[in-house]
């Protein structure tokens, strides 16, 4: 038997094919069109699942020669990407990315009416922010009428993707965190901000738990995928929280951190934590269970930023190499809010700061900054896990920046922790595909499956992490004096 993993990205459709043994038979990407204009970020559901179709039906020609038979597609993917359906059961209008910030005012009149101390032991989540899909809707409402008055059903991506395969509405718990309208103790949705936002309770799928199998392919869509009614659709879980998986994070007392576009961190809990800092908590991946789940927008696309405008013709590897021979440049800090909201302050009015410049710094020195300042930011959400009582041995790296050695040692010098790279880089794909192979009984259990197919390619130590805990200090100095000049700036 064969699994099928699908990760629905954000800039790419990935498809991957796993043989009986786990072991990586074929994989295929499609690159994924927006509609962009001002803060719209919009997509075409149709056009995105015709684009998976055609990239599972290249995967499967591929590996035509294999003999084990697809039994199992598993999904994973982002969360609040937003599709609206209208009563023939297509897509009613583009559908709206997580990307797109139309929805500030909508923002500001749900936070009025419904702050932090009432939202957070509800949903999890301290801030209403844009990315919500509970905003949008409301935005939808306000603006486009016609169309909030002929929606039948209100979908995540991931939802109508489901939906597309198997013809069956259900939604998983572990993305519903992200639409501000899931109760994550009750695991139902919040009756109160639906009322508030007009969406009815049959607007919306019904919830199950997340590695759930639905149910076969539709015969049109068996027919289009050229696979028989022997394949199953699981709904799988977050990309975060496959990703979890696939590092062998299915446990307490270990952390994972990826530096992707944001920089996010995870652990595991077996019981909803409300912290004093407010720290974000999502029901889990497994039944029952849930994940402080810090994520910081402005992690990795702070370097993608300096790269593509100050040193656009030089490649990350010899960047990286470059950085290895340099010392470290003194005075200068970079604080990397350059997209603003960040954990775990969430404010929209910060902004990116380079401090400490002087005559002899050169694009190197602020490149190292840049890369510096994020590691700061890394270890201010482990100071907070630690307040909470979360420390662990080591952390779990993944994401494009753990490609960089360079980058790896900095992150164990600041934060004091040793990091360990996991072997397989694919880690959400790989993820869901050992949760299907326990489902389907190819592995006795997903713990034995970790054990034997999860390994680390290199672990970092601690170097000479007393040398930046200064410039730690300076660096959240630095922020806390700011707060004036941010609120100043925010006005004019």
């Amino acid at each position: 038997m064969s699994i099928v993993s699908v990760d629905l990205g954000t800039t790419n459709i990935k498809v991957m094919l796993f043989g009986d043994d786990l072991s990586v038979r074929a994989t295929v990407s499609e690159n994924v069109r927006y509609e962009r204009k001002e803060n719209f970020v919009e997509f075409y559901p149709r056009e995105y699942f015709d684009n998976l179709a055609a990239a599972i039906r290249k995967i499967l020609e591929t590996a035509a020669g294999m003999k084990e038979p697809v039994r199992t597609i598993i999904l994973t993917g982002q969360a609040e990407s937003l599709v609206t359906l209208d009563k023939t059961g297509n897509p009613l209008g583009r559908g709206i990315s997580w990307l797109d910030m139309r929805s500030d005012a909508e923002c500001k009149e749900l936070t009025d009416t419904f702050p932090a101390d009432i939202t957070y032991p509800i949903t999890g989540q301290p801030a209403i922010i844009p990315t919500w899909p509970v905003t949008k809707i409301l935005w939808i409402k306000k603006h486009e009428p016609e169309r909030f008055a002929s929606v039948w059903k209100y979908l995540m991506l991931k939802d109508y993707i489901l939906f597309e395969l198997t013809g069956k509405l259900a939604g998983e718990f572990s993305i519903y965190n992200f639409t501000h309208y899931f109760d994550i103790r009750k695991k139902t949705f919040w009756d109160d901000i639906l009322k508030y936002a007009g969406i009815r309770r049959d607007q919306l799928p019904d919830l199950v738990e997340p590695l759930t199998d639905i149910g076969s392919l539709t015969p049109e869509t068996g027919r289009v995928l050229e696979l028989g009614p022997e394949t199953s659709v699981n709904v799988g879980t977050l990309d975060h929280f496959s990703g979890m998986i696939g590092t062998g994070n299915i446990e307490g007392g270990i952390i994972s951190e990826s530096t992707g576009t944001v920089l996010s961190l995870a652990t595991l809990l077996d019981k909803p934590l409300f912290t004093e800092d407010k720290m974000p908590c999502h029901y889990g991946p497994f039944k029952d269970s849930y994940v402080l789940l810090p994520v910081c927008e402005s992690g990795g696309i702070s370097l993608e930023w300096y790269k593509k405008t100050f040193l656009p013709r030089i490649s990350f590897d010899d960047m990286n190499s470059e950085l290895e021979k340099r010392r470290m440049p003194k005075d200068l800090i970079f604080l990397p809010y350059i997209i603003g909201v960040n954990a775990p302050e969430y404010n929209a009015d910060a902004t990116g700061v380079f401090y400490g410049i002087r005559a002899q710094h050169d694009a190197y020195d602020f490149c190292w900054a840049v890369m510096e300042g994020v590691c700061h930011l890394l270890k201010k959400n482990m100071n907070f896990f630690e307040k909470a009582g979360i420390r662990a041995e080591r952390i779990i790296s993944t994401g494009g920046g753990a490609r960089s050695a360079f980058w790896n040692q900095l992150k164990a010098d600041i934060t004091g922790y040793e990091i360990a790279v996991p072997e397989n880089e694919e880690a959400a794909c790989f993820g869901v595909a050992m949760a299907a192979a326990a489902a389907k009984g190819l592995v006795s259990d997903l713990e034995s499956a970790v054990r034997e197919h999860v390994s680390m390619k290199k672990t970092y130590k601690p170097a000479a992490p007393e040398r930046f805990a200064g410039r730690h200090e300076v660096f959240n100095t630095l922020y806390k004096r700011l707060q004036a000049v941010y609120e100043l700036s925010a006005k004019t």
